[in-house]
């Protein structure tokens, strides 16, 4: 039984088998954000494009690789601020309809939300936090001290969650992409989280850090870390980040 539960899926999410969208049935299509908790804010500066070097894309194309050992070296914030416009920033022209960002979507959906699991970022506490790509800010979250060991557990022990820098946790907002593809949308949701972490993969070899796309973890254990249902809103890929040691 289990083995055919890929091949239903892809039968289940094909244009002939899909009913009648949200969208086509004049529904209110969800918000374009969504913050998952309260928390203090903290302003974001802006991305330090100056300082950043002007790398050839062939150069960058051919450092990149995955990176699981890292310097014990804090990110800046401002390097922060950077990965994370690269990956999810807002850009002008937004309307209360769609959002433009730093990478491509199906139909400008832009269905994840960001969570951080910081441990070295220079300006900011160990912890949990939300980037609010409207806002450019980001959102404190309480966590308990354990929070990395418990992430560290929930992605089957893989330490790079311990001894990073940073790690991206993208949340997908289901109903944010169903509302306009469907069921079909689903694939569209995998497809998009692929394009964010590329973009987080290229824009680390511009602050001199490296990254490591996270696919194995425990759905369940990640997100009832987030206080998620798993349903509507569900953990779909993670990403650890640190500095290149010499």
């Amino acid at each position: 039984m289990m083995e055919r539960i890929g091949r239903a899926f892809l039968e289940g999410t094909k244009y002939e088998n899909l009913g009648e969208s949200d969208q086509r049935k004049g529904r209110p299509q969800p918000p374009l954000h969504k913050l998952l908790a309260d928390g203090t804010r903290w302003p974001l500066p802006a991305p330090p494009f100056e300082h950043l070097g002007r790398l050839p894309l062939r150069d960058v194309v051919e450092k990149r690789r995955s990176l699981r050992t890292y310097a014990d070296t804090a990110l800046a914030l401002e390097e922060l601020s950077f990965l994370l416009w690269a990956t999810q920033g807002v850009k002008p022209g937004a309307t209360d309809k769609h959002t433009l960002r730093m990478v491509p979507s199906a139909g400008a959906r832009h269905a994840f939300e960001t969570a951080l699991l910081v441990q070295r970022v220079d300006g900011l506490a160990p912890g949990m936090y939300q980037y609010d790509a409207a806002a450019h800010e980001l959102i404190a979250w309480d966590a308990p001290p354990d929070i990395a060991d418990r992430w560290v557990a929930a992605c089957l022990d893989q330490p790079m969650l311990r001894t990073g820098a940073v790690t991206f946790v993208w949340i997908a907002d289901r109903h944010r992409m169903t509302w306009r593809y469907g069921e079909r949308g689903l694939r569209y949701l995998y497809l998009d989280a692929g394009h964010v972490c590329q973009n987080l993969y290229l824009a680390a070899e511009a602050v001199e850090a490296g990254a490591c796309a996270i696919g194995a973890f425990d759905d369940d254990a990640v997100n009832e870390l987030l206080g998620l249902d798993g349903e509507d809103l569900f953990v779909t890929y993670l990403a650890s980040l640190g500095k290149r040691g010499t």
